[in-house]
């Protein structure tokens, strides 16, 4: 089957059907009745020689064939976004264009609820999708458009543009009652807080070696009690044993103040790090890309806001 032969306008519906799993929900975004948008998927179906999507409990389900053309048809969208928006500047009150990023789990809970409460306001249209990628990976993906900007402490990403977004330091968590606390908080001297800690039992995030190589390098990796997958069940466990964790302080003063754990600061070696902004040289000059990267130096940029 030849592309001339598919409208555009086809394209785009599939993939809003594909994204909303529901044709209602995707003809509303596409300013579409429900019926036009039906007869729309039909012409599509049998074009493709495919069902496409399938009834399902609250919406539809995509076939395999739907599936394997999502992913190309949504970049294919995108270059088209990209491509109209350079040549006729980013409107981020209209634009509808697809924001892909490399987070972390930690990173999607330090920027996500504040970035999405931005696009609502600033660009209610634009959306975003996080990947996590290979470290090794990430400038090769960020050079082919596969995601647009990645978040984190990144030493071994080379050879991209970035910005500064703020500073962080490693710290530890427990909960407020933590039968140590006090005495932690009465020591000045570090040698004595470090042997406090080797009393103390910790939990570890796998995904993330920062924390295993602090915990190795003061010695307390006897002490590790735990290791698990993620950072976001940390508060839950912390709050509820004598379990500690090792973790960055801004990520640590959001459970601080939502789960009811105490910050304790060991000044750690070597536990201070820049967490950055990074994108390909290829798109400095894109609109789209400049105007999100203004809008996250706006919001997180320590030294923009400085």
């Amino acid at each position: 089957m030849h592309t001339k032969n598919i409208d555009l306008n086809l394209l785009r519906l599939f993939n809003e059907v594909y994204r909303a799993g529901n044709v209602s929900r995707a003809a509303e975004r596409l300013g579409m009745t429900q019926p036009a948008a039906s007869q729309a998927l039909t012409r599509l179906r049998l074009l493709l020689k495919d069902p496409l999507f399938m009834r399902a409990a609250g919406g539809v389900e995509p076939t395999p064939r739907a599936h394997a053309l999502a992913e190309s048809v949504q970049q294919a969208l995108q270059t088209i976004d990209v491509a109209l928006e350079a040549s006729s500047g980013f409107q981020p009150q209209t634009s509808r264009r697809l924001f892909r990023l490399h987070m972390s789990d930690i990173g999607e809970g330090r920027f996500l609820p504040e970035l999405i409460g931005a696009l609502v306001v600033e660009a209610p249209q634009v959306r975003l999708a996080t990947q996590p990628v290979p470290h090794d990976d990430i400038a090769a993906w960020l050079d082919r458009g596969t995601i647009d900007f990645a978040f984190g402490f990144l030493p071994r990403v080379k050879s991209t543009r970035s910005q500064e977004l703020l500073d962080d330091r490693y710290i530890v968590l427990m909960r407020r009652e933590h039968p140590m606390r006090e005495a932690l908080e009465a020591c000045r001297q570090r040698s004595a807080v470090i042997k406090l800690l080797r009393r103390m039992e910790f939990v570890a995030i796998r995904s993330h070696a920062d924390t295993l190589r602090i915990l190795q390098h003061e010695g307390l990796e006897e002490r590790l009690r735990l290791t698990t997958q993620h950072f976001m069940v940390l508060p839950s466990i912390v709050r509820s044993t004598d379990l500690c964790a090792v973790m960055p302080r801004n990520i640590a003063q959001g459970f601080g103040e939502e789960w009811g754990c105490a910050l304790f600061d060991p000044q750690f070696e070597r536990s201070t790090f820049t967490v950055s902004l990074h994108w390909s040289h290829r798109f400095e000059n894109d609109p789209g890309h400049q105007w999100f990267r203004h809008l996250v130096a706006r919001l997180f940029s320590e030294r923009v806001r400085r």
